[in-house]
């Protein structure tokens, strides 16, 4: 029997989904992380709902160390180890304000946790300490991505600080976005050469590290997820970005209920998906790339909220060549 292009993934979250990411070196186990307090893992092939555990506050974002342990952080500050065999969870530490990016850091084999309280932390999954607390004085940490070892992290007053994860005594270079609103989503290229980020006000821009003018002639920013109607022109927030790691394309979630998928390196949208029904807040291609992680949640974005008010929801979307592919 064929697989359908698309699967709503049942038993969602009750609130804001914050984050979806998948498991390495597979399309099967999604992890989730919502405003709920809850951290699910969820079997996509199979359409369950394999396991949850919970944060004393909403959380802000998760990731897998390996296909067993997860780590993630939220509003109740704390940084949590979670052992998805033995079902045990550790507290690795805390913040002094909310915990709103983590990533696993393959080079330095370890834990990079971003917080409003402008630092960035490493910390050591295997003695359960933090190593290293590096301050973002540019402001509160927004979003943040790393590819080896290179670490972008995006700012509450539109800086951008490059650091490199070997030599952590200073930031590499410190940036301003070149978009004018406030940032909602770093992701780097798979490449290593460079940034995508999103702002608040329809708008992506793609940046190269390359200093030099030949590089930095490269860089460019367009207009996305906006619409017209009666002649006046809506424009909706960025919130999510995903790379496709064969193909380098990426695909981005907007507050207007639509995923689109962009070839930067040629300036081109490739597709856009059905509307969806609320704003997508997060996205994430498989390792593969052959699956995407759609969830869509409603952000309170309207002076008044729609009725019936939209119950978060989670896809997956088996994508195409056609539809990842640069033409």
């Amino acid at each position: 029997m064929a697989r359908k292009a698309e699967v709503q993934i049942l038993n969602a979250p009750s609130d804001v989904i914050s984050s979806v990411k998948f498991a390495p070196k597979t399309n099967q186990f999604l992890l989730v992380a919502s405003w709920d307090t809850s951290v699910r893992l969820y079997d996509v092939v199979n359409n369950t709902l394999r396991h949850k555990f919970f944060h004393t506050s909403p959380v802000l974002d998760c990731a897998f160390l390996d296909s067993v342990k997860t780590v993630s952080g939220g509003l109740d500050n704390t940084v949590k180890l979670y052992d998805l065999n033995t079902h045990i969870e550790h507290n690795l530490g805390t913040h002094d304000a909310a915990v709103k990016c983590v990533e696993y850091a393959s080079m330095v084999n370890g834990i990079l946790t971003g917080s409003w309280d402008r630092t960035v932390k490493l910390w050591d999954g295997r003695e359960k300490e933090c190593v290293g607390t590096y301050d973002q004085s540019a402001g509160k940490v927004y979003s943040m991505s790393c590819i080896e070892e290179r670490l972008v992290v995006a700012t509450s007053d539109r800086k951008v600080l490059i650091w490199d994860l070997r030599h952590m005594s200073n930031y590499v270079e410190r940036r301003e976005s070149s978009l004018k609103y406030q940032t909602r989503t770093v992701r780097c290229f798979p490449n290593k050469e460079g940034y995508v980020m999103s702002s608040i006000e329809g708008r992506v821009a793609l940046e190269y590290f390359n200093p030099s003018p030949e590089w930095q002639k490269k860089k460019f920013a367009f207009k996305c997820h906006r619409s017209k109607q009666n002649e006046i022109e809506h424009i909706y927030p960025v919130n999510a970005i995903s790379f496709h790691n064969v193909y380098h394309t990426f695909a981005t979630g907007g507050s207007d209920g639509f995923v689109n998928i962009w070839d930067g390196f040629n300036k081109k949208r490739l597709c856009q998906f059905h509307m969806y029904d609320s704003s997508i807040s997060s996205l994430c291609f498989s390792e593969d790339g052959s699956a995407l992680a759609i969830a869509c949640s409603y952000m309170d974005e309207a002076e008044t909220p729609p009725e019936p008010y939209p119950e978060p929801t989670l896809y997956v979307r088996y994508v195409s060549e056609q539809e990842t592919r640069p033409k």
